[in-house]
């Protein structure tokens, strides 16, 4: 093994100039495809801040530039609406679900989504909201964890979340579909300007007198990508990997999350169980690509163990 295997990337006038353009071409097409906001600009920050306070930070921004990279394809998606290049589903998916899951309720076949919204409380408001929060925070955090512990699995972890979410957003492309809150707020006719709506999740909102969850949801890249669901995704991927590292009873934590997630997707009208299911369904197939490419594809190999070099 060379000598570069443990010192990752040094800082020398070629180091600064590759990231400098790409900092700055990535604020300049951001700009052109979807506008300047203070995000990109606090990402670049970010991201040139780790990199040159130390080697540790540096590896560790390097890292998880992979989920970077999914972040900016997630928030490239407002630049090309998935509702212009194929027809949005509305009206037959609201119906296949009362069709498959629905709830007889005082006279009326009601999906999931209509049952609960009359039926909750403030109870599962409450912890439906905290689970929901755990979307985004539980995979990174398990994925720093990954990091210190063991860079292969982290590299294995992080390559496969986003292989799952390239996935779902071919899905979104080639079926765009409308959240069940849409059909609650705007029927069953096509509105393409429609903006995002924090659904039941408003109710944990209010309950905290905070706009936690309608500050996230007024950054959303798009309305009709509902299926598959990604948020039931991840906690598959987390839990997966989970035990494949034998985390013990850390995995039973990552498996009532995944259970509470599926089932607030549900409940506060975002997805429908018929999403959930596609996100399942997305997940695994994820898994099963990335671990049947990876035991055929050399490069892929390859390219794993060069990128742990630079980051152990």
């Amino acid at each position: 093994m060379n000598n570069t295997a443990h010192t990752g990337v040094t800082i020398n006038t070629k180091t600064v100039l590759v990231v400098s353009l790409i900092s700055l071409g990535y604020l300049i097409l951001s700009y052109f495809l979807i506008g300047y906001k203070t995000d990109e600009l606090v990402l670049v920050l970010i991201f040139n801040s780790l990199f040159y306070a130390s080697a540790v930070t540096r590896k560790f921004i390097l890292g998880f530039s992979i989920f970077i990279v999914y972040w900016i394809i997630f928030d490239y998606m407002k630049a090309f609406p998935n509702y212009k290049f194929n027809a949005v589903h509305i009206a037959d998916i609201y119906n296949f679900e009362k069709h498959l899951f629905g709830i007889q309720y005082k006279g009326n076949l009601l999906t999931p989504n209509e049952y609960w919204r009359v039926n909750g409380n403030t109870f599962i408001d409450v912890a439906a909201g905290i689970f929901y929060l755990c979307w985004i925070p539980v995979p990174l955090a398990f994925a720093a964890f990954l990091f210190f512990k063991n860079k292969r699995q982290f590299l294995k972890f992080s390559l496969t979340f986003v292989l799952v979410n390239l996935l779902g957003f071919v899905i979104y492309y080639t079926f765009p579909a409308a959240p069940p809150w849409y059909v609650q707020y705007h029927g069953l006719l096509f509105h393409p300007l429609t903006q995002g709506n924090t659904a039941g999740l408003a109710k944990f909102d209010a309950y905290f007198n905070a706009g936690i969850f309608k500050s996230i949801y007024a950054k959303g890249s798009n309305v009709f990508a509902a299926m598959p669901s990604l948020h039931s995704s991840y906690p598959v991927i987390v839990l997966y990997y989970g035990i494949k590292n034998r985390l013990g009873i850390v995995n039973v934590f990552f498996a009532i999350v995944m259970l509470g997630i599926w089932f607030t997707a549900v409940y506060a009208s975002h997805h429908y169980v018929l999403d959930v299911l596609a996100g399942i369904i997305c997940a695994s197939i994820g898994i099963t690509l990335f671990n049947f490419i990876l035991s055929r594809f050399k490069p892929l190999q390859h390219f794993i163990s060069r990128y742990e070099q630079v980051i152990v």
